[in-house]
């Protein structure tokens, strides 16, 4: 018996992303790095198969199959194409500020045309000096009668001059730290806003990464997320839900280096035999392997947890976990299979190398493994636990 978490229709909707990861995707992949242009095809993919609707309810034109469906979305195609697999993590990031704190007029506004596709989003909560610590951000919000006037930056945001609404923090009171700090929906079009640069980068170069820029930004009070002072505690939960988005991404980059190299390992031959024959070698299959399969457990169980219901106080840890395996296993696993692969792993003609420029970034956004270890410590400190040894 083949166990799998999936219901049928999500076994059926996971084998639609298998194959257009790699009839219309993996092809891609390459000139997509190569050229450092974002993908439009691609979001037309998506858009053509309701990809997008994954992850938004039916009553906003979503499928409503769940969180777990789409991280198995996201790890399908990573296994082709990381920054492909980023545009639909960034989906999520970008919008769950909507989904959490968003009132029934922004939602109605926003989320139809996030679920089609229409529009894309993105999360400004970075800059330059304020990454780990966000209660050092120096961009601010002041109330002018109807509107907020935003002044600032923020930098290293995805989707950067792709994004059609921006999720950004700001602060409205700066005398008390990260309790001061709110969130906004600020539309692309909003004056005083614009985007400065976009950044050269080791990996997932189909994705743009750039620093947004506020002088004098009007934006609405009615696009305010919640109320003031509370985009701090947003900006944490939303970090909570989507972080394991980051890990579908490095497990999807680590599972797809495993089959590059498993293939790569039954033909190549050295000594007269397929060096998969090897005890080395083999050695580093089996460890890779079981890198993608322990860590893919964590992950799973993630999104079972947050269709099932839990709380939030639930969803940190698994959160942290998730991340953390999976995206140290992409990196692990790259490059396990850049020394099968030997010299030919470090050329641009085969894909390992470009796995591995891409898995590092996952160790290091949507926060650090350093910050993600911290947290798990942490709430094992909080926990209640026997010890059998007592």
């Amino acid at each position: 018996m083949n166990w799998d978490p999936l219901n049928d229709e999500q076994q059926e909707i996971r084998d639609l992303l298998r194959t257009l990861a790699r009839e219309r995707i993996a092809p891609r992949a390459a000139e997509i790095d190569a050229t450092h242009q974002f993908p439009w095809d691609v979001v037309e993919l998506f858009r053509e198969h309701e990809i997008f609707g994954l992850f938004y309810e039916a009553a906003y034109g979503g499928t409503g199959t769940g969180t777990l469906l789409g991280l198995v979305a996201i790890e399908e195609v990573a296994r082709a194409c990381a920054s492909s697999a980023l545009i639909l993590a960034v989906h999520e990031l970008g919008s769950l500020g909507l989904k959490m704190a968003g009132t029934d007029e922004q939602r109605d506004r926003y989320l139809p045309k996030l679920a089609s596709g229409a529009l894309l989003p993105a999360y400004a909560l970075t800059e330059s000096g304020s990454g780990s610590d966000s209660a050092a951000m120096r961009t601010t919000a002041a109330r002018d009668g109807d509107n907020y006037v935003i002044n600032g930056s923020k930098r290293f945001i995805t989707n950067a001059g792709i994004a059609g609404v921006y999720t950004v923090f700001a602060k409205t009171d700066s005398s008390v730290g990260h309790a001061g700090i709110s969130a906004f929906l600020v539309d692309a079009d909003a004056p005083g806003f614009e985007v400065t640069r976009l950044e050269a980068k080791l990996g997932v170069r189909g994705s743009t990464t750039g620093e947004l820029v506020f002088e004098n930004c009007v934006v609405p009070a009615a696009n305010r997320l919640g109320q003031e002072g509370e985009g701090f505690k947003l900006a944490m939960r939303i970090l909570d839900r989507s972080r394991p988005g980051v890990g579908a991404q490095g497990l999807g980059i680590a599972q797809g280096a495993t089959d590059y190299a498993l293939e790569y390992a039954r033909t190549r031959e050295t000594m007269g035999k397929p060096i998969a024959q090897h005890q080395l070698i083999a050695a580093k299959l089996a460890d890779m392997e079981v890198a993608c399969e322990s860590a893919r457990g964590l992950l799973y169980r993630f999104g079972a947890m947050v269709d099932a219901g839990a709380p939030d106080t639930q969803l940190t840890k698994a959160s942290a976990l998730a991340k953390l395996a999976c995206t140290d296993a992409a990196m692990s696993v790259t490059t396990e299979a850049m020394q099968v692969l030997g010299g030919y792993g470090y050329i641009q003609e085969y894909p390992v190398e470009r796995m591995l420029r891409d898995a590092k970034i996952t160790q290091i956004y949507e926060g650090t493994n350093e910050i993600q270890r911290l947290v798990i410590a942490r709430e094992m400190l909080r926990e209640e636990r026997s010890n059998a040894h007592a």
